[in-house]
């Protein structure tokens, strides 16, 4: 029997950017699956956030890297609620490495980054797609980054990987209209524990500090910047499908 409450899937949603994704959907009457891969705690922490909003929970190891894993995600999302409305892929991973070191990458890095940041959003949104379809009123939305358009990012890997992925936002628009939207959300630096700790504290102040000054909004994007921009994806935007949004305090007119 199917849920009358809506469901959504946000991958990568134990902590920063995509737990604040969670709970605001929880914040509009969406039960959610949280998915994560190894942060089982803070997703448990996540998952008591999203409750005490009054809806149902259930939370869901696993990686998007892996095909099997995402076809698990959908089925476990059909079995307990029968509906799957929203597919958020927000799962990331990126390799810190600065663009001038060109020995700092190798093709591992490359295909384990691919295979989270673009195989994966497919492979999930594959998954979905037949689910989504019968909602109705289907919504995928990327987070991919303007690291995508602009080529600023934490490694040219990464930096490719989101542009392969806002590519694949327009494809899978045209694929998937009309019964599914697929936008993306580009953020540019977000204030989260991923940063800080990629970066390292001493490295985190001054590049947030330096950013600041730079954008034209004075100010860095906090997780629930890019969640209120995803419920915009999902409870509104009724016509728009295929679009790449900047979510950066104006970064991208800068860089």
């Amino acid at each position: 029997m199917s849920s009358p409450r809506k469901v959504a899937i946000v991958t990568g949603s134990a902590t920063g950017t995509g737990a604040a994704i969670a709970i605001a959907l929880a914040k509009k009457d969406y039960n959610v699956l949280i998915n994560y891969t190894k942060s089982e705690t803070e997703a448990r922490e996540t998952a008591k956030a999203v409750e005490a909003e009054g809806v149902e929970v259930l939370v869901f190891q696993g990686d998007v890297s892996r095909d099997e894993d995402c076809q698990n995600m959908a089925t476990a999302a059909m079995d307990k609620w029968g509906r799957i409305d929203a597919l958020v892929n927000n799962a990331g991973r990126t390799k810190f490495v600065s663009h001038e070191d060109l020995e700092g990458l190798d093709a591992k890095d490359f295909h384990d980054i691919y295979a989270v940041n673009t195989i994966g959003p497919f492979q999930m949104t594959r998954a979905c797609a037949p689910h989504l379809k019968n909602s109705g009123r289907g919504r995928v939305v990327m987070i991919s980054s303007v690291a995508g358009t602009h080529g600023h990012g934490s490694s040219i890997a990464y930096v490719a990987s989101k542009g392969g992925l806002n590519s694949m936002t327009k494809a899978l628009a045209r694929a998937l209209g009309p019964e599914i939207t697929v936008n993306a959300v580009c953020p540019g630096m977000i204030e989260t524990r991923w940063l800080r700790e990629g970066w390292g504290d001493e490295n985190y102040d001054r590049n947030k500090q330096a950013m600041t000054k730079k954008v034209p909004l004075a100010k860095v994007s906090q997780p629930e910047d890019i969640a209120d921009a995803v419920v915009w994806f999902i409870e509104g935007a009724n016509v728009v499908t295929g679009e790449l949004l900047m979510v950066d305090g104006g970064m991208h007119l800068v860089s």
